[in-house]
């Protein structure tokens, strides 16, 4: 099961960002290099007393007007809310109880979800409390003074969030072994036509509107007596065409589904051709180690040659050069070409994400590894590979002992990568590894 998701919720200016920074413990409007990682990324994972969650900031609601843009951070905001298990209602001490924070409880209240209160800016509680004090007005619970700026009783906060996600019996792991496929991309590049075609039945509403598909639907698919879990999803939306808050909408849904995967399907438009805004898709299953598929659909509308193929994939491979492991299939909804060979890929890259290396003979081809392509030295310094092991699977993660953890330059950890998939393929998962430092006796 995926991680419990914590939303950050309430009327604009009351300090969501501010504390959902704090939570994600850095200031991530700053522009990262890891793909998926944008100027205003409004999710992160959080851990708090070995509880591990994933907490979204969202706009501010504002429940009366019909402004366009205060219209989407509202629909954004009730997204969240439909995809939480636990919502943190923001307020302003220094506004005081507003109409507005009436209006937002009411919304809020509707939804059934665990709530907790926070009042924020409360920078001094002896000077804030009878201000405080105000909001239990909104029957909301005990009001917890928080200042989000000073980072004042956010542990407090934290501790009620935790306990409230045993309350919220979605949270609960539950016996499914079905495997979980994301489909994800661009709007209007076929996700819903896909899942229809494979299902056998228009199960999702398909419609030339972009966006169309607001919410993420589950549809449970039968083949060669196996079952398949399809999470369709909102599409990804560019960001030169509509409003950056809009775009938080489709990425809520995107994260959230990505996170309940076990494979993701990522859907190219091949009239179109691959996009950074792919590239970003791209990243979101990347950073969280999910087997990727990519599913190049329309190319029976592509005028083709012998050549036309490999110039597709390497396109693509050049616009998503952190994962090369990647399948790529070549495919059409609207005929059914080569549909039936993404229920084998996905068995394969399940399979494979599963895997387990033995220690000894992991071990073995490491050290053929460094025999053929000496480790780097430096300062007289020689890194030396003690000791290998698998530590996990989903995705497969090793863990390299060395005597100096700086020695191991990012090129040679990626060659050692490139060897250990040559032994045993892991097609379609990432690998992840974990380099450990123990000195010489």
């Amino acid at each position: 099961m995926s991680k419990p998701v914590v939303a950050v919720v309430g009327r604009p200016n009351v300090g969501k960002s501010t504390l959902f920074n704090v939570l994600a413990g850095s200031r991530i409007s700053i522009v990262k290099d890891t793909p998926g990682v944008t100027r205003d990324r409004i999710y992160a994972d959080c851990t708090w007393l070995d509880k591990q969650f994933t907490v979204i900031d969202t706009g501010g609601i504002e429940p009366a007007s019909d402004d366009m843009m205060l219209s989407m951070m509202r629909e954004q905001a009730e997204t969240a809310i439909s995809v939480a298990n636990v919502i943190i209602f923001m307020t302003d001490v220094k506004d005081g109880l507003v109409e507005s924070d009436y209006q937002v409880a009411d919304i809020l209240r509707r939804s059934g979800k665990p709530i907790v209160l926070a009042v924020n800016k409360v920078d001094s509680f002896k000077k804030y409390e009878l201000e405080v004090y105000e909001f239990y007005n909104l029957a909301m619970g005990d009001p917890i003074p928080i200042s989000a700026g000073q980072k004042l009783g956010i542990g407090d906060l934290l501790d009620k969030v935790v306990e409230l996600f045993n309350a919220d019996s979605s949270t609960e792991e539950t016996e499914d072994d079905r495997p979980r496929i994301a489909i994800v991309g661009k709007p209007n590049v076929g996700k819903s036509s896909i899942v229809n075609r494979m299902a056998g039945e228009n199960r999702v509403i398909v419609s030339d509107i972009a966006g169309t598909t607001r919410d993420a639907i589950d549809t449970a698919v039968r083949f060669n007596k196996k079952e398949y879990v399809f999470i369709d999803t909102a599409g990804l939306r560019r960001r030169s065409k509509i409003k950056e808050e809009i775009e938080r909408y489709s990425i809520i849904r995107a994260v959230t589904a990505v996170e309940r995967a076990d494979v993701v399907l990522l859907v190219i438009d091949a009239s179109e051709g691959i996009t950074e805004q792919d590239a970003k898709i791209a990243g979101i299953a990347h950073e969280n180690g999910k087997g990727v598929l990519i599913l190049v659909n329309k190319w029976d509308l592509v005028d083709k040659d012998n050549y036309t193929a490999k110039k597709f994939t390497d396109k693509i491979r050049s616009v998503l050069p952190f994962m090369p492991y990647a399948e790529i299939l070549f495919i059409s909804a609207l005929t059914g070409q080569r549909l039936n060979k993404v229920y084998d890929m996905i068995d394969m890259i399940i399979a494979n994400q599963n895997m387990r290396i033995s220690t000894g003979v992991l071990n073995e081809v490491i050290s053929e590894a460094a025999a053929m392509n000496q480790p780097p030295q430096d300062k007289g310094k020689q890194l030396r590979i003690y000791y290998s092991t698998q530590a996990s699977v989903k995705p497969p993660t090793f863990v390299i002992f060395v005597n100096y953890k700086e020695l191991m330059h990012f090129s040679y950890q990626r060659y050692l990568e490139n060897q250990i998939r040559n032994a045993f393929g892991f097609r379609g998962t990432p690998v992840r590894f974990v380099i450990r430092e123990r000195k010489e006796k």
